[in-house]
C-alpha cells in the first residue's frame, strides 16, 4: 500500500468534494432563484476539476476518488482488498473535510444535515444509470484511449448532471458527504442508502457489460 496513493484519494476527494459543494452554494447564490442557471454553474465547476483531479492524480492512485469505482478496479484484480478499504476510507474522510471546508468558505455552519429529499423510484433509475455510464466509461476509455480518460469522464459527468433525474451523484462516497449539506448540492440522510445501494448496482452492471463490449478489443489498440 503506497502512501502517496492513499494521501492522493485524500486530497482529490477534498478538493472534488469541495468544488460540488461549494459551487453548488455559489451557484446558488448568484442564480436569483433560477434553478435551472443553479445547475449548470454547478454542472460545469465539477466537470472543469474532475479534468483537472484525474489528469493530475491518474499516475498517483488511478484518480479513483469513488468507492464504486474503487469496488470494480478491486473486483478486475487492479487494487488488493487492503488497498481498497484504504481508499474507501480516504475517500469519505478527504470529502467529508471538503465539504466543512466549502461551509467554512462560504461563511455557512460546518456541521449540518441535509432536508433536501431526493427519493423514489425514478432517481434511484438514475444513479444506476449515471453510476453504470461512468464506470462504463472509464473502463472503455481505458481499453482503447486510455490518455483520454480525464477528458471522458470529466464530459461524461457534465452530460450526466442534465440527462440523469438524480443530477448524478454517481459516487457513493459524495453521496454520504452531501448528506451533511443542507445547501443546493445536498441530499437527506434518509435517502442515502437507497442511493448508494443504486450506485452499487450500477457500477457492478458496467464491470460486467464492459467485458462483452471491449473483450475482442485488444490493449495495443490505444
Amino acid at each position: 500500500m503506497r502512501r502517496p496513493a492513499i494521501a492522493g484519494e485524500a486530497l482529490g476527494s477534498f478538493l472534488l468534494f469541495a468544488t460540488v459543494i461549494g459551487s453548488g452554494i455559489m451557484a446558488e447564490r448568484l442564480a436569483g432563484g433560477n434553478v435551472a442557471v443553479a445547475l449548470l454553474g454547478n454542472t460545469l465547476a465539477t466537470g472543469a476539476i474532475l479534468f483537472v483531479l484525474v489528469t493530475m492524480l491518474g499516475p498517483v492512485s488511478g484518480a479513483h476518488l469513488n468507492p464504486a469505482v474503487t469496488l470494480v478496479m478491486r473486483l478486475r484484480g487492479h487494487i488488493g482488498t487492503g488497498s481498497a478499504a484504504a481508499y474507501v476510507c480516504a475517500q469519505l474522510a478527504g470529502g467529508i473535510l471538503g465539504v466543512w471546508a466549502a461551509h467554512a468558505m462560504f461563511a455557512a455552519p460546518i456541521f449540518e444535515l441535509s432536508e433536501k429529499a431526493r427519493n423514489g423510484p425514478g432517481q434511484w433509475l438514475g444513479e444506476a444509470v449515471a453510476t453504470f455510464g461512468l464506470v462504463l466509461t472509464i473502463l472503455g476509455t481505458a481499453k482503447v484511449r486510455p490518455d483520454s480518460i480525464p477528458a471522458s469522464v470529466a464530459l461524461y459527468i457534465t452530460a450526466a448532471y442534465w440527462f440523469t433525474s438524480s443530477t448524478s451523484f454517481a459516487n457513493p462516497a459524495i453521496t454520504v458527504a452531501r448528506s451533511l449539506s443542507d445547501s443546493f448540492a445536498g441530499i437527506a440522510p434518509a435517502c442515502v442508502p437507497a442511493f448508494v445501494a443504486a450506485q452499487i448496482a450500477g457500477a457492478l452492471a458496467a464491470h460486467i457489460v464492459s467485458d462483452i463490449l471491449f473483450s475482442d478489443i485488444p490493449k495495443e489498440a490505444a
